[in-house]
């Protein structure tokens, strides 16, 4: 079983302090009322990333540590690939989630987390955060263009996370 390519495992559990000499994402969206159930049931079942258009070869049915799981982001012969293993999930009765790191053959080296959390007014909230460094050729020449994708895909993973709870909470 390969190992994640980096050190700092399950630093996206908390968002107090991402380590250093990483690239920080971190994106907020807010879900509409009493969908914490079904938000996290998407996280965790890998239909957000599914409806998102992302390709996901996972080796379970849910995000539960030590899953791996390769993601193809892009389309055709343009498809990049990124192997992962799950290093934490959570489910209880304010988030739900996972955090996934890198094996050695993703073009960037760190974790990234989707996170589902009920605040304590009871609004619900989608949270992409993650850290990085690029680990390939295409990802270190790609600079602030791959920076830009990163950001655009938490911005639709919150947007497609959205859509997904609209019609299942009423």
């Amino acid at each position: 079983m390969a190992e994640v390519a980096y050190a700092e495992v399950g630093a996206t559990r908390s968002d107090a302090a991402l380590p250093a000499g990483y690239r920080h994402l971190r994106h907020r969206v807010r879900l509409p009322d009493g969908s914490l159930v079904a938000a996290g049931e998407a996280v965790l079942t890998w239909r957000l990333h599914r409806a998102a258009g992302v390709r996901i070869d996972a080796a379970g049915p849910r995000a539960e540590p030590g899953v791996a799981v390769t993601v193809g982001v892009g389309v055709g012969p343009l498809r990049l690939w990124g192997p992962c293993r799950v290093v934490w999930s959570v489910a209880d009765d304010r988030q739900v989630g996972f955090g996934y790191g890198t094996l050695p053959g993703h073009p960037e080296r760190g974790e990234e987390a989707f996170l589902v959390e009920q605040d304590d007014r009871g609004a619900v909230w989608f949270t992409v955060r993650a850290f990085s460094v690029p680990d390939r050729w295409f990802t270190r020449a790609g600079g602030p263009v791959v920076r830009a994708f990163q950001f655009g895909y938490a911005w639709w993973l919150g947007r497609t996370l959205r859509r997904l709870c609209a019609g299942a909470v009423g």
